[in-house]
Protein backbone atom coordinates (compact mmCIF):
# COMPACT_ATOMS: atom_id res chain seq x y z
CA UNK A 1 0.00 0.00 0.00
CA UNK A 2 3.20 2.19 0.78
CA UNK A 3 4.51 1.58 -2.48
CA UNK A 4 0.93 2.44 -4.44
CA UNK A 5 0.74 5.69 -2.16
CA UNK A 6 3.57 7.41 -3.48
CA UNK A 7 2.58 5.80 -7.10
CA UNK A 8 -0.59 7.99 -6.86
CA UNK A 9 1.43 10.71 -5.33
CA UNK A 10 4.00 10.63 -8.22
CA UNK A 11 1.22 11.43 -10.67
CA UNK A 12 -0.75 14.46 -9.20
CA UNK A 13 2.41 16.34 -8.87
CA UNK A 14 3.32 15.88 -12.19
CA UNK A 15 -0.31 16.59 -13.24
CA UNK A 16 0.12 19.73 -11.01
CA UNK A 17 3.17 20.47 -12.88
CA UNK A 18 2.06 20.15 -16.07
CA UNK A 19 -0.16 23.53 -16.29
CA UNK A 20 -0.91 22.72 -19.89
CA UNK A 21 -2.70 19.33 -19.19
CA UNK A 22 -5.27 20.70 -16.54
CA UNK A 23 -6.84 22.92 -19.04
CA UNK A 24 -7.28 19.28 -21.36
CA UNK A 25 -8.79 17.65 -17.95
CA UNK A 26 -10.72 20.06 -16.61
CA UNK A 27 -12.44 22.86 -19.26
CA UNK A 28 -12.44 20.71 -22.31
CA UNK A 29 -15.29 18.57 -21.04
CA UNK A 30 -17.24 21.34 -19.76
CA UNK A 31 -16.85 23.44 -22.96
CA UNK A 32 -18.12 20.02 -24.69
CA UNK A 33 -21.08 19.20 -22.45
CA UNK A 34 -22.52 22.55 -23.29
CA UNK A 35 -21.76 22.15 -27.06
CA UNK A 36 -23.28 18.69 -26.99
CA UNK A 37 -25.94 20.15 -25.19
CA UNK A 38 -27.42 22.31 -27.92
CA UNK A 39 -25.63 20.25 -30.97
CA UNK A 40 -26.73 16.88 -29.83
CA UNK A 41 -30.55 16.68 -31.20
CA UNK A 42 -32.17 14.93 -33.68
CA UNK A 43 -35.33 17.08 -33.54
CA UNK A 44 -36.42 17.84 -37.41
CA UNK A 45 -36.45 22.14 -37.63
CA UNK A 46 -36.26 24.02 -40.68
CA UNK A 47 -35.65 21.39 -43.21
CA UNK A 48 -35.59 23.19 -46.85
CA UNK A 49 -38.15 22.36 -48.81
CA UNK A 50 -38.73 23.51 -53.12
CA UNK A 51 -42.13 23.85 -54.20
CA UNK A 52 -43.35 23.67 -57.54
CA UNK A 53 -46.54 25.07 -57.53
CA UNK A 54 -48.03 24.08 -61.07
CA UNK A 55 -51.42 24.86 -59.61
CA UNK A 56 -51.20 28.81 -58.33
CA UNK A 57 -54.81 28.19 -56.83
CA UNK A 58 -56.08 29.30 -52.89
CA UNK A 59 -55.90 25.64 -52.68
CA UNK A 60 -52.50 25.01 -53.55
CA UNK A 61 -51.25 28.45 -51.60
CA UNK A 62 -53.44 26.57 -48.82
CA UNK A 63 -51.78 23.32 -48.75
CA UNK A 64 -48.10 24.83 -48.68
CA UNK A 65 -49.56 26.77 -46.08
CA UNK A 66 -50.72 23.68 -43.93
CA UNK A 67 -46.93 22.35 -43.40
CA UNK A 68 -44.88 25.43 -43.60
CA UNK A 69 -46.68 27.05 -40.55
CA UNK A 70 -45.42 24.41 -37.52
CA UNK A 71 -41.67 25.48 -38.09
CA UNK A 72 -40.59 21.95 -38.89
CA UNK A 73 -39.79 23.01 -42.49
CA UNK A 74 -38.70 25.79 -44.38
CA UNK A 75 -39.97 26.86 -47.93
CA UNK A 76 -36.23 28.32 -49.55
CA UNK A 77 -36.87 27.81 -53.09
CA UNK A 78 -39.51 28.02 -55.80
CA UNK A 79 -39.04 26.40 -58.98
CA UNK A 80 -41.14 27.26 -62.58
CA UNK A 81 -40.74 23.43 -63.74
CA UNK A 82 -40.35 20.31 -62.16
CA UNK A 83 -37.00 19.87 -63.65
CA UNK A 84 -35.51 23.22 -61.91
CA UNK A 85 -36.25 21.06 -58.69
CA UNK A 86 -32.84 19.13 -59.69
CA UNK A 87 -30.41 21.78 -59.57
CA UNK A 88 -31.63 22.76 -55.68
CA UNK A 89 -31.20 19.03 -54.57
CA UNK A 90 -27.66 18.93 -56.45
CA UNK A 91 -26.64 22.02 -54.77
CA UNK A 92 -27.95 21.28 -51.51
CA UNK A 93 -29.97 24.47 -50.87
CA UNK A 94 -32.99 21.87 -50.23
CA UNK A 95 -33.63 18.60 -48.66
CA UNK A 96 -37.33 17.87 -50.10
CA UNK A 97 -38.85 18.82 -53.24
CA UNK A 98 -42.67 18.59 -53.72
CA UNK A 99 -44.54 18.85 -56.88
CA UNK A 100 -48.17 20.35 -56.80
CA UNK A 101 -49.99 19.45 -59.73
CA UNK A 102 -51.83 21.42 -62.08
CA UNK A 103 -55.83 21.30 -61.75
CA UNK A 104 -55.32 20.28 -58.19
CA UNK A 105 -58.47 22.94 -56.93
CA UNK A 106 -60.38 21.30 -59.71
CA UNK A 107 -60.09 17.87 -59.07
CA UNK A 108 -60.69 18.89 -55.37
CA UNK A 109 -63.78 20.48 -55.73
CA UNK A 110 -64.73 17.33 -57.90
CA UNK A 111 -63.80 14.59 -55.49
CA UNK A 112 -60.98 13.49 -57.66
CA UNK A 113 -57.74 11.66 -55.97
CA UNK A 114 -54.82 14.07 -56.22
CA UNK A 115 -51.24 12.84 -56.64
CA UNK A 116 -48.24 15.08 -54.91
CA UNK A 117 -44.47 13.91 -55.55
CA UNK A 118 -42.22 14.55 -52.69
CA UNK A 119 -38.45 14.38 -53.59
CA UNK A 120 -35.95 14.00 -50.98
CA UNK A 121 -32.47 13.98 -50.79
CA UNK A 122 -31.35 10.49 -49.15
CA UNK A 123 -27.85 11.23 -48.44
CA UNK A 124 -28.84 13.55 -45.64
CA UNK A 125 -29.11 12.01 -42.30
CA UNK A 126 -32.86 12.81 -41.08
CA UNK A 127 -34.17 11.96 -44.72
CA UNK A 128 -36.43 9.30 -43.80
CA UNK A 129 -37.47 11.41 -40.82
CA UNK A 130 -38.14 14.07 -42.69
CA UNK A 131 -39.84 12.31 -45.54
CA UNK A 132 -42.63 10.78 -43.23
CA UNK A 133 -42.82 14.11 -41.21
CA UNK A 134 -43.68 15.70 -44.32
CA UNK A 135 -46.10 13.01 -45.92
CA UNK A 136 -48.11 12.63 -42.32
CA UNK A 137 -48.60 16.43 -42.50
CA UNK A 138 -49.89 16.45 -46.20
CA UNK A 139 -52.18 13.78 -45.53
CA UNK A 140 -53.42 15.23 -41.80
CA UNK A 141 -54.29 18.37 -43.80
CA UNK A 142 -56.23 16.41 -46.46
CA UNK A 143 -59.87 17.33 -44.92
CA UNK A 144 -58.43 21.42 -45.59
CA UNK A 145 -58.32 21.11 -48.85
CA UNK A 146 -62.00 20.48 -49.64
CA UNK A 147 -63.60 23.85 -51.02
CA UNK A 148 -67.19 24.79 -49.62
CA UNK A 149 -69.06 23.86 -52.74
CA UNK A 150 -67.25 20.68 -52.69
CA UNK A 151 -69.03 19.34 -49.03
CA UNK A 152 -71.68 17.40 -50.92
CA UNK A 153 -69.41 15.18 -52.50
CA UNK A 154 -67.20 12.62 -50.79
CA UNK A 155 -63.75 13.66 -49.25
CA UNK A 156 -61.08 13.38 -52.19
CA UNK A 157 -58.33 11.67 -51.26
CA UNK A 158 -54.87 12.97 -50.95
CA UNK A 159 -51.97 9.93 -52.21
CA UNK A 160 -48.57 11.00 -51.64
CA UNK A 161 -45.54 9.67 -54.25
CA UNK A 162 -42.69 10.16 -52.09
CA UNK A 163 -39.00 8.99 -53.75
CA UNK A 164 -36.02 9.23 -51.92
CA UNK A 165 -32.75 10.31 -54.70
CA UNK A 166 -29.38 9.49 -54.21
CA UNK A 167 -30.27 6.84 -51.57
CA UNK A 168 -33.69 5.15 -52.56
CA UNK A 169 -34.16 2.98 -49.66
CA UNK A 170 -33.12 5.78 -47.32
CA UNK A 171 -30.29 3.11 -45.58
CA UNK A 172 -28.69 5.10 -43.36
CA UNK A 173 -25.29 3.05 -44.25
CA UNK A 174 -25.25 4.64 -47.67
CA UNK A 175 -23.96 7.87 -45.65
CA UNK A 176 -23.11 6.74 -42.60
CA UNK A 177 -20.06 4.57 -44.31
CA UNK A 178 -18.75 7.67 -46.09
CA UNK A 179 -18.74 9.34 -42.99
CA UNK A 180 -16.79 6.87 -41.52
CA UNK A 181 -14.07 7.24 -43.80
CA UNK A 182 -13.51 10.67 -42.76
CA UNK A 183 -13.77 10.38 -39.59
CA UNK A 184 -10.79 7.56 -40.01
CA UNK A 185 -8.96 9.83 -41.23
CA UNK A 186 -9.10 12.69 -38.97
CA UNK A 187 -8.71 10.16 -36.21
CA UNK A 188 -5.35 8.27 -37.60
CA UNK A 189 -3.52 11.25 -39.67
CA UNK A 190 -3.66 13.99 -36.86
CA UNK A 191 -3.17 11.86 -33.79
CA UNK A 192 -0.24 10.14 -35.28
CA UNK A 193 0.97 13.66 -37.13
CA UNK A 194 0.47 15.57 -33.42
CA UNK A 195 2.87 13.00 -32.17
CA UNK A 196 5.75 13.05 -34.75
CA UNK A 197 7.76 16.14 -33.29
CA UNK A 198 6.36 15.51 -29.72
CA UNK A 199 7.99 12.35 -29.46
CA UNK A 200 11.52 13.33 -30.67
CA UNK A 201 11.63 15.77 -28.24
CA UNK A 202 11.11 13.08 -25.75
CA UNK A 203 13.66 10.39 -26.73
CA UNK A 204 15.98 12.84 -27.09
CA UNK A 205 16.41 12.44 -31.30
CA UNK A 206 15.74 15.97 -31.47
CA UNK A 207 19.38 17.16 -30.66
CA UNK A 208 20.46 14.96 -33.23
CA UNK A 209 18.44 16.53 -35.64
CA UNK A 210 19.58 20.14 -34.22
CA UNK A 211 23.26 19.32 -35.13
CA UNK A 212 22.36 18.16 -39.11
CA UNK A 213 21.99 20.50 -41.84
CA UNK A 214 18.34 19.86 -42.52
CA UNK A 215 15.99 22.73 -42.82
CA UNK A 216 12.92 22.90 -40.87
CA UNK A 217 10.73 22.57 -44.07
CA UNK A 218 12.16 19.56 -44.72
CA UNK A 219 12.38 18.29 -41.64
CA UNK A 220 8.67 19.16 -41.70
CA UNK A 221 7.73 17.49 -44.90
CA UNK A 222 9.80 14.31 -43.31
CA UNK A 223 7.31 13.87 -41.44
CA UNK A 224 3.94 14.09 -43.39
CA UNK A 225 4.29 12.66 -46.36
CA UNK A 226 4.72 8.96 -44.58
CA UNK A 227 1.66 9.67 -42.91
CA UNK A 228 0.25 11.08 -45.71
CA UNK A 229 0.89 7.67 -47.73
CA UNK A 230 -0.43 6.39 -44.67
CA UNK A 231 -3.75 7.79 -44.66
CA UNK A 232 -4.02 7.32 -49.16
CA UNK A 233 -3.49 3.20 -47.94
CA UNK A 234 -6.17 3.64 -45.15
CA UNK A 235 -8.70 5.03 -47.86
CA UNK A 236 -7.99 2.36 -50.32
CA UNK A 237 -8.56 0.22 -47.81
CA UNK A 238 -11.88 1.96 -46.46
CA UNK A 239 -13.35 2.70 -49.86
CA UNK A 240 -12.70 -1.39 -50.63
CA UNK A 241 -14.54 -2.31 -47.74
CA UNK A 242 -17.28 -0.09 -48.60
CA UNK A 243 -17.89 -1.16 -51.71
CA UNK A 244 -17.51 -4.99 -51.25
CA UNK A 245 -18.87 -5.24 -48.11
CA UNK A 246 -21.40 -2.86 -47.30
CA UNK A 247 -22.30 -2.65 -50.93
CA UNK A 248 -22.60 1.37 -50.70
CA UNK A 249 -22.61 2.79 -54.06
CA UNK A 250 -19.90 5.01 -55.96
CA UNK A 251 -21.65 7.18 -58.45
CA UNK A 252 -19.12 9.27 -58.92
CA UNK A 253 -15.58 9.74 -59.79
CA UNK A 254 -13.06 7.45 -58.08
CA UNK A 255 -9.73 9.24 -59.00
CA UNK A 256 -11.66 13.07 -57.97
CA UNK A 257 -12.71 10.96 -54.34
CA UNK A 258 -8.82 10.30 -54.04
CA UNK A 259 -6.83 13.61 -55.09
CA UNK A 260 -9.59 15.38 -52.10
CA UNK A 261 -8.91 12.95 -49.82
CA UNK A 262 -5.52 13.45 -49.53
CA UNK A 263 -6.08 17.53 -49.65
CA UNK A 264 -8.35 16.73 -46.33
CA UNK A 265 -5.26 14.50 -45.17
CA UNK A 266 -3.16 17.52 -45.66
CA UNK A 267 -5.55 19.37 -43.40
CA UNK A 268 -5.46 16.99 -40.45
CA UNK A 269 -1.69 16.42 -40.69
CA UNK A 270 -1.46 20.42 -40.36
CA UNK A 271 -4.13 20.51 -37.27
CA UNK A 272 -1.59 17.82 -36.55
CA UNK A 273 1.56 18.93 -36.67
CA UNK A 274 0.35 22.57 -35.16
CA UNK A 275 -1.09 20.53 -32.24
CA UNK A 276 2.85 18.77 -31.57
CA UNK A 277 4.38 22.12 -31.94
CA UNK A 278 2.10 23.44 -28.91
CA UNK A 279 2.69 19.94 -26.73
CA UNK A 280 5.47 18.32 -24.79
CA UNK A 281 4.47 15.11 -24.02
CA UNK A 282 2.95 12.50 -26.44
CA UNK A 283 -0.04 12.12 -23.64
CA UNK A 284 -0.28 15.56 -24.20
CA UNK A 285 -0.83 15.51 -27.71
CA UNK A 286 -3.00 13.09 -27.84
CA UNK A 287 -5.31 14.52 -25.45
CA UNK A 288 -5.63 17.94 -27.43
CA UNK A 289 -5.86 15.82 -30.80
CA UNK A 290 -8.51 14.30 -28.96
CA UNK A 291 -10.84 16.88 -26.72
CA UNK A 292 -9.73 19.82 -29.20
CA UNK A 293 -10.05 18.28 -32.75
CA UNK A 294 -11.09 15.04 -32.81
CA UNK A 295 -14.46 15.09 -31.02
CA UNK A 296 -15.62 18.00 -32.05
CA UNK A 297 -15.38 17.32 -35.93
CA UNK A 298 -17.76 14.21 -34.98
CA UNK A 299 -20.05 15.93 -33.34
CA UNK A 300 -20.26 19.60 -35.46
CA UNK A 301 -19.59 18.39 -38.99
CA UNK A 302 -22.86 17.00 -39.44
CA UNK A 303 -21.40 13.17 -38.69
CA UNK A 304 -23.53 12.67 -36.10
CA UNK A 305 -26.45 15.34 -36.28
CA UNK A 306 -27.65 18.03 -38.59
CA UNK A 307 -26.18 21.02 -38.89
CA UNK A 308 -29.38 22.63 -39.38
CA UNK A 309 -31.05 21.50 -35.79
CA UNK A 310 -28.14 23.47 -34.01
CA UNK A 311 -28.46 26.77 -33.03
CA UNK A 312 -27.43 29.52 -35.42
CA UNK A 313 -24.04 30.45 -33.29
CA UNK A 314 -22.69 27.06 -33.44
CA UNK A 315 -23.67 26.60 -36.87
CA UNK A 316 -21.36 29.43 -37.85
CA UNK A 317 -18.79 27.50 -35.72
CA UNK A 318 -18.88 24.39 -37.84
CA UNK A 319 -17.75 26.79 -40.71
CA UNK A 320 -14.13 26.15 -39.23
CA UNK A 321 -14.39 22.63 -39.40
CA UNK A 322 -12.76 20.72 -42.72
CA UNK A 323 -14.33 17.50 -41.76
CA UNK A 324 -17.76 19.43 -42.39
CA UNK A 325 -16.67 20.80 -46.31
CA UNK A 326 -14.95 16.68 -46.57
CA UNK A 327 -18.56 15.08 -45.64
CA UNK A 328 -20.30 17.09 -48.22
CA UNK A 329 -17.73 15.91 -50.64
CA UNK A 330 -17.64 12.30 -49.81
CA UNK A 331 -21.74 12.19 -49.93
CA UNK A 332 -21.38 13.94 -53.06
CA UNK A 333 -19.48 11.71 -54.52
CA UNK A 334 -20.45 8.48 -53.27
CA UNK A 335 -24.39 9.23 -53.66
CA UNK A 336 -24.91 12.03 -56.04
CA UNK A 337 -21.93 11.55 -58.41
CA UNK A 338 -21.52 15.12 -58.46
CA UNK A 339 -17.77 16.71 -59.60
CA UNK A 340 -16.17 20.09 -59.28
CA UNK A 341 -18.35 21.86 -60.72
CA UNK A 342 -20.50 21.65 -57.71
CA UNK A 343 -18.08 20.78 -55.18
CA UNK A 344 -15.81 23.54 -55.77
CA UNK A 345 -16.45 25.29 -52.66
CA UNK A 346 -15.99 22.53 -50.44
CA UNK A 347 -12.45 22.26 -52.63
CA UNK A 348 -11.79 25.74 -52.16
CA UNK A 349 -12.37 25.51 -48.39
CA UNK A 350 -10.53 22.34 -48.15
CA UNK A 351 -7.44 24.14 -49.90
CA UNK A 352 -7.88 27.19 -47.90
CA UNK A 353 -7.67 25.86 -44.58
CA UNK A 354 -4.79 23.19 -45.29
CA UNK A 355 -2.69 26.13 -46.42
CA UNK A 356 -3.51 27.89 -43.51
CA UNK A 357 -2.71 25.14 -40.67
CA UNK A 358 0.20 24.08 -42.81
CA UNK A 359 1.70 27.88 -42.81
CA UNK A 360 0.76 28.58 -38.86
CA UNK A 361 2.40 24.73 -37.93
CA UNK A 362 5.38 25.87 -40.01
CA UNK A 363 5.55 29.35 -38.36
CA UNK A 364 5.47 27.72 -35.29
CA UNK A 365 8.15 24.84 -35.72
CA UNK A 366 11.49 26.00 -34.51
CA UNK A 367 14.76 23.87 -35.32
CA UNK A 368 15.48 23.72 -31.75
CA UNK A 369 14.94 21.88 -28.61
CA UNK A 370 11.63 23.06 -27.30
Amino acid sequence: MGRLRELVRKELLQLRRDRRLLPILFVAPVVQLALLGYAATTDLKDVPVAICDLDRSSASRALVQSFSAGGDFDLCCRAEAPADLNRFLDRGEAEIALVIPGGLARDLQTGRTVSLQLLVDGSKVNAAMALNRLSAALLGHAADLVSPGAVALSLPRVRVEPRAWYNPELSSRNFMVPGVLALLLVVLTTVVTSMAVVKEKETGTIEQLVVTPIRPWELIAGKLIPFALIGLVEVLLVLTVALFWFKVPLRGSLPLLLALSVLFVLNAQGIGLFVSTVSRTQQQAMMTSVFFVILPMMLLSGFAFPIENMPRPIQYLTYLLPLRYFLVILRGIFLKGVGLELLWPQVAALAGFGTAFLVLAAARFRKRIG
